[in-house]
């Protein structure tokens, strides 16, 4: 039976699924952890089969001229004449609204509500509060904040995304406010990773970082952002926040994980160079983050403050390797990390917080951003920081002190707090004002705006953005998006891709695939970590047409049932997700699935029969689960929004976990490459220094 060809034809022959296997979309989650730092030595060694493969497809050998976005000596001339132009007629308030980034991304109405100070507090109680809402459409307050600060750009989140009409007419509503009275056009961004940080709901989600890197093409890396990129233009959104460099030389990092390609920086530099260069292809434009790195970290900045002790050289030799290659192809745009590097920033500044000293992050490192991203690298592109409201950032620092701290340090543009409701409005106003405010004290030099907003309005009209004066909902633009996003092309192209990357890094008496006869009863058994993943299981099982495949998942409550039901089965199947060291420890509540997993392995081999793990996630369980017969990595398990593939509302998928599924069952070639080493766990589940499977 070939797989590729149900996949194709998926449309007309599966059967609707019941209503309570669907599940609804939840929010990435975290990883948690500490770890120790990575030998630098052993991650940069070079030699290896796929980092030989990688250079085979070097930047220097790539066609920058795709996508029209190279410009001749005259051009820059002229675009420098356009961009002198228009800075010379704009005030300082528009210059300041130019650098800055909003996200409405849920709106609730708090004014006129028990928040206003006139009210008893009887009426107060009383008074209804308004319904909290996504933003997929613009409302008359949210027009005028755009309008009033002279908004540069704004970042589209998945509660902005319902299907494609609506979200082409939110764009075009973005623009035109924007524009209304002369103003400028928006850089309009999401954060379209792909695999575990993908927005649409509608997309084509593709496989995500480390799987594209464990294809050791790195032309998979261009593809899948060419796809990404053509599905943004049919929207109206012109930029990505991707990809990311980070290298992942930290396996207890929290926060980056399978969204890095590699723990080498090589692997990493030719891939996101790849995927640079596919989003450009398409006229989209790419962000490289985290810079200056946030692969070797064992906080999450999102709610701790990270930090690095790393010199500079040691920067040099390894987390900059991926930027100093892409910058000299031409990047356009770099996210700064909110990460502590305290052997290369020296300033100090003592936390609203905690009330102890913390040191300036590269986000408002002078240092970092000026005097090595710019003097050392020669980045010329613009910088956008990271959101400011993340807790590394608004745990430590005052308002004031992040916008002046962040601009003279070097940061192009700020990503402000994102708005939740009307009060969530007055902070992005107060934030705008406080920055205008603070350029007419003297506190931040007004030729520093000059220089960041010349840079946008640069980068702006390199990719046509300036000249952009009609943003009108056409039937044509319509019926372009609906049948470009997420169409069927793309989603084939990215199941092809996620079989590449399907890595085996154990397969005793060659038990994958799976001996498997119709009749056959096979059980696939989803870890609690994985219970919101059990779709997949009910995909694979339509696309294999078999009824005598069982699909479970793991609770606390039902380990025995589990144990029973893997010791009756012909075939076992055991899916797992890490998403923390803990999640491998059977005494924690993230792991307890894994005791159970331990014993079905065990009754099995006591009956003379295999088991087959597929760690769908952070592919460091291969280690936990050595005893299995087979181990297939699949490096993603994004929830599945809806069993059923079909295009339009909530139908987006990764295919990692679904084709790793399938290819236990049938003729589809595994050849993937361990994109990272995988290192052995000690007694109690740590992770070790030692090597287990290497790349």
């Amino acid at each position: 039976m070939v797989w590729r060809g149900m996949h194709r034809n998926m449309r007309e022959v599966v059967k609707p699924v019941m209503a309570k296997v669907l599940g609804a979309a939840l929010v990435l989650s975290m990883l948690s952890g500490c770890g120790d730092k990575a030998n630098v030595e052993e991650s940069t060694a070079e030699g290896s089969s796929m980092e030989s493969s990688m250079v085979a497809s070097d930047a220097a050998e790539r066609n920058t001229d795709e996508g029209g976005t190279e410009e001749s000596g005259a051009m820059d001339t002229e675009h420098k004449d356009i961009v002198t132009e228009l800075l010379s007629r704009m005030t300082l308030e528009e210059k300041v609204g130019q650098m800055m980034v909003a996200s409405f991304r849920v709106w609730q109405d708090l004014s006129g509500t028990a928040s206003d100070a006139g009210k008893t507090v009887e009426s107060q109680e009383s008074a209804a509060v308004p319904e909290r809402v996504n933003v997929t459409e613009l409302n008359d307050t949210i027009r005028e904040c755009i309008q009033k600060n002279h908004i540069g750009g704004t970042i589209l989140f998945a509660e902005n995304f319902k299907n494609a009409e609506q979200t082409l007419r939110l764009v075009m509503d973005l623009q035109t406010s924007s524009i209304k009275g002369g103003g400028v056009p928006l850089f309009v961004a999401v954060d379209q990773e792909g695999g575990s940080v993908a927005r649409i709901g509608f997309g084509t989600t593709g496989v995500g970082n480390m799987a594209l890197a464990a294809t050791a093409d790195s032309d998979n890396a261009k593809a899948m952002a060419k796809i990404y990129g053509t599905e943004l233009q049919a929207l109206g959104i012109n930029m990505d926040y991707a990809p990311v460099l980070d290298v992942n030389n930290n396996a207890r990092n929290p926060v980056i994980g399978v969204r890095s390609f590699s723990d080498s920086p090589r692997i990493v530099y030719g891939f996101g160079d790849a995927f640079m260069e596919g989003l450009r292809s398409t006229g989209t434009i790419a962000t490289l983050k985290h810079f200056p790195g946030h692969g070797d970290t064992n906080t999450d900045s999102h709610t701790g403050f990270p930090c690095i002790y790393k010199t500079y050289e040691e920067l040099k030799a390894f987390e900059l390797v991926p930027y100093e290659g892409a910058i000299e192809n031409g990047a356009d745009m770099i996210m700064t990390a909110h990460i502590q590097y305290p052997e290369i920033e020296k300033e100090t500044y003592v936390s609203i917080s905690t009330g102890e000293e913390v040191y300036l992050p590269a986000t408002m490192s002078h240092v970092i951003l000026t005097d090595i991203l710019r003097g050392d690298m020669g980045f010329e592109g613009v910088v956008v920081t990271d959101a400011l409201e993340m807790g590394a950032i608004a745990d430590n620092f005052a308002t004031e002190d992040i916008l002046c701290k962040s601009i003279n340090a070097g940061a192009d543009m700020l990503m402000l707090p994102m708005v939740y409701d009307s009060d969530g409005l007055d902070r992005v106003n107060k934030w705008v004002d406080l920055t205008i405010k603070l350029v007419k004290d003297g506190k931040i030099d007004e030729a520093r705006i000059e220089e960041s907003v010349r840079r946008i309005l640069t980068l702006k009209e390199k990719y046509g953005i300036l000249e952009e004066t009609d943003f009108s909902v056409t039937q044509e633009k319509i019926d372009k998006a609906l049948e470009t996003v997420g169409c069927q092309e793309h989603r084939d192209q990215a199941w092809e891709i996620a079989v590449k990357a399907l890595t085996l890094v154990k397969n005793e008496n060659q038990v994958f695939p799976l001996k498997w006869n119709e009749g056959d009863e096979t059980l696939i058994l989803f870890a609690d970590s994985c219970a919101s993943r059990v779709g997949y299981g009910e995909l694979a099982k339509q696309m294999l047409g078999d009824d005598k495949i069982v699909v479970m998942a793991n609770t606390k409550e039902n380990g025995e049932e589990c144990l029973k039901a893997a010791k009756k089965a012909t075939h076992v199947i055991l899916v797992n997700r890490v998403y923390s060291e803990a999640c491998m420890d059977p005494n924690t509540g993230d792991g307890f699935s894994t005791a159970v997993f331990d014993k079905i392995i065990k009754a099995r081999h006591a009956d003379g029969k295999q088991v087959i793990v597929i760690s769908s996630q952070l592919p460091y369980d291969a280690a936990r689960f050595t005893e299995a017969d087979a181990i297939l990595l699949a490096y993603c398990s994004s929830v599945m929004r809806t069993i059923l593939p079909e295009s339009g509302e909530g139908s987006a998928y990764s295919p990692n976990l679904a084709a790793a599924i399938v290819s236990c069952f049938g003729d589809e070639e595994v050849k993937g490459n361990l994109p990272v080493s995988l290192p052995a766990l000690d007694e109690n589940y740590k992770l070790t220094d030692q090597i287990l499977f290497a790349k």
